[in-house]
Parts: C-alpha cells; sequence; structure tokens
C-alpha cells in the first residue's frame, strides 16, 4: 500500500450505472436526438464522443434508461470485458456496461486509467456460459486506490503525457500511410475504376491460398500466456498488425488449425464488421511479416497467400487499403445493419489490376523506403509503451 493512498471498494466511493435496448422492432424508438452507444463503439480512444446510432425519447421513457453525464467512466462489462472511455457529451448505453460516475474527491481519468491497467483482472472476474460478463454487484466490489487529490493529478498528467507522444508517433505512421496512397494512385491511378485500363484479374486467380481461420471452442478460455500468436480482428488494422492484446493458442491447438497457419507475407483481411463507424472492422487489411509458423488466425480474418513472381506483396495490399477498395467492400458485403460480413467468395472474386511486375516493383521500392521509416517509428513508439507500461505498474501494480 503507497503512503497516504487508501483503498476502497468501487461501490463504496462512486455510482455504477447500467443501461438497456431499446426494442429493435419499434421504429419510433430509432433515430432521435439522444446517443446511445453499445461497446462496440468503443473504438479504443480515452474520450468516446459522438456515436452514429441515436435514440428517441419514446425509447429513454419505455426503456427506463438513465442518463450518463459528461465525464461518466464507461466501462464495458460484456462482448467484450474492459473497454474503458470517458464520456465527452451526454449518452445513453446498452446493457453491456457498468458505467462509474466519480464524486469530486475522484478524477475520472485517474479512474480511466485504473481500469485502464486492469483489464486483465476485470476479465478474470467474468462470469457466464454463453459469454463472461461482470455485474453491478462485482464492478462495486472492486477495490480502487484513492490517492490525494493532487497526486492523483500528477499520476493523470504523467500517463496522459507518455499516452499522447505514443498518439503522435501512430499519427506520423499514419501520414506515412497516406503518402503511400498517394503514391500509388499518382502511378496506377484507381484500382477499381482501373480508368488507365491495366489487364484485371480476380484475386484467386493470384494466389495459392485463400481461407478464413477457425474460433476455437472455448474462446479466451483456450489462450495461453506465450505460444503461437493468435490474431483476432481487434489486431488487423488497415497497413498494421497491433500485438496490444494479442492472444496466444498452444500448439496443439495450432496444429488442428494448420490449414491457417500463417507464412511470411501472408496477406489478412477482416471478415465481419459494421460500416458506418470510422473504424469499421470490416475489410482492414495488412501484410504478416513475421516468422512462418508462429501465427494463426480466428474465424473472423482470412488469409491471403499470393502466387510468388506474379504480383507484389506491397502492391495488392495498397489495393486492398485504398479509399476506393473500402468503398467497394461496403457495396459486396452481405449482412444486416449492425454487423457485415465479406464471404470467401466475395474475397476470390476481388479485381487487382496488373501493370507491368517492372513497374510493380518500382513502386515496392518507395514503399520500402516508407516502411523503414516506419520501422524507426515503431522502434520509438516501443520504447515509449516500455516506459508507459513500467509508470502503469508504478502506480497500479
Amino acid at each position: 500500500m503507497r503512503k497516504g493512498w487508501t483503498y476502497r471498494r468501487i461501490g463504496d466511493v462512486c455510482t455504477v450505472i447500467g443501461g438497456a435496448t431499446p426494442k429493435t422492432e419499434v421504429k419510433e424508438f430509432w433515430g432521435g436526438k439522444n446517443y446511445w452507444i453499445t461497446p462496440a463503439d468503443l473504438d479504443g480512444r480515452k474520450y468516446q464522443g459522438a456515436t452514429p446510432r441515436t435514440i428517441t425519447d419514446a425509447a429513454v421513457e419505455k426503456t427506463n434508461l438513465q442518463l450518463l453525464p459528461v465525464g461518466t467512466v464507461l466501462l464495458s462489462s460484456r462482448a467484450p470485458i474492459g473497454k474503458v472511455a470517458i464520456t465527452t457529451v451526454p449518452m445513453y448505453c446498452n446493457q453491456g456496461f457498468k458505467n462509474i460516475i466519480c464524486p469530486d474527491s475522484l478524477l475520472n481519468e485517474f479512474v480511466y486509467w485504473f481500469l485502464f491497467y486492469n483489464k486483465d483482472y476485470l476479465n478474470s472476474l467474468g462470469t457466464g456460459a454463453t459469454f463472461k460478463e461482470i455485474s453491478k454487484k462485482t464492478t462495486e466490489s472492486v477495490m480502487l486506490p484513492v490517492p490525494p487529490l493532487a497526486e492523483q493529478e500528477r499520476i493523470v498528467a504523467e500517463l496522459d503525457l507518455l499516452q499522447g507522444i505514443i498518439n503522435k508517433q501512430k499519427a506520423q505512421l499514419n501520414e506515412l500511410d497516406t503518402l503511400a496512397q498517394s503514391i500509388f494512385y499518382d502511378m496506377f491511378g484507381d484500382p477499381v475504376e482501373n480508368e488507365r485500363r491495366w489487364q484485371s484479374k480476380p484475386l484467386k486467380e493470384l494466389s495459392t491460398l485463400i481461407i478464413n481461420g477457425t474460433t476455437p471452442k472455448g474462446g479466451a478460455e483456450v489462450y495461453v500466456p506465450d505460444g503461437i500468436v493468435f490474431f483476432r480482428s481487434q489486431n488487423v488494422w488497415r497497413n498494421r498488425i497491433d500485438y496490444d492484446d494479442v492472444a496466444h493458442i498452444d500448439k496443439a491447438t495450432d496444429a488442428k488449425m494448420k490449414k491457417s497457419s500463417l507464412h511470411h507475407n501472408d496477406i489478412l483481411i477482416t471478415k465481419t464488421g459494421r460500416i458506418n463507424t470510422e473504424n469499421s472492422s470490416l475489410g482492414r487489411a495488412a501484410l504478416y511479416e513475421g516468422a512462418t509458423g508462429e501465427a494463426n488466425i480466428n474465424g473472423h480474418v482470412y488469409l491471403i497467400r499470393l502466387k510468388a513472381g506474379i504480383v507484389s506483396h506491397q502492391f495488392v495490399l495498397k489495393i486492398l487499403t485504398s479509399v476506393a477498395y473500402r468503398d467497394y467492400i461496403r457495396k459486396v458485403c452481405v449482412g444486416g445493419i449492425d454487423k457485415r460480413q465479406i464471404n470467401k467468395e466475395h474475397v476470390e472474386e476481388f479485381p487487382i489490376i496488373l501493370p507491368p511486375v517492372s513497374l510493380q516493383q518500382a513502386f515496392a521500392t518507395k514503399i520500402e523506403a516508407l516502411e523503414r521509416q516506419k520501422a524507426s517509428i515503431n522502434a520509438s513508439i516501443a520504447e515509449t509503451q516500455k516506459l508507459f507500461d513500467y509508470t502503469m505498474d508504478k502506480y497500479f501494480g
């Protein structure tokens, strides 16, 4: 116990509020002026603002929803457990939350960082057969450190500074990706409209394998601390693979899914997601640059293994991550309002333009130069992340 700190149950110092879902079949409940969110709307940002879905006053009244004021700490309590954010506008939420309203003596940003650090612990408290969930009672029973207010402010400032540095470094990566897209369009034009009349072939004719992975029975219960890297859709972003919160499976589980064992330079593309969110998980693509046989994928991710010598991996990746292809994927995907899907047949029929290999290679050379810059930035991010993790351990470990 740190000197000068007290430790209290969350329920003894904060108010915990859940939510509910208005009846989906009642049309007059949807499209009003009131913001309403689900755990899927939390995209990893610290402060969650406007959401694309809204509900009416009638839905609020009939569903008996309680308004979450600005500054409420949002905590997803199922599907998944442990996503956290802070409201910047008043809003309502569904039943997948146990949200925390803090008193004046407790900074909501401090509680945010505490919960952010304790995601694994919160997951360990989950119960349920179909999916794990933490109850309101469980949330209220979690022991929360309560330092003096001045110390809370200092800790929050320190963590915000480090996270801000990481965010700026990631923004630099995004700028380099934008530059790569600009180079692509200058050299090849729109890959969907194909106004330059390049030869085009479906992706299946350029690949030796297109397959999605398998989600093992038991879900998170089969994950192990170390082992074969197991990518899920949240790990596959546009032009990058995010190893934060990556899962692992043992070799026996991996052997059962050997068909989807990754090879170096496989392209990964996500299978499912909503289409009306900025960071939709639908159709995001990245290049796996790890070693062959050391990673696998779950059922929400496809792998694309290209034939050698016909087309550049970087070239195809830039096609799949272009704005034009994002719009194309949203036209061909199938499913309901909340969740869309790219079928294997869609992926196999993706049209890929085929400029001369020499031109593709010239493009790849330019991209490799950008990738070297990205590697340097990623190394800086890793160093900052180490300091950030050390700081979190120091205060919350």
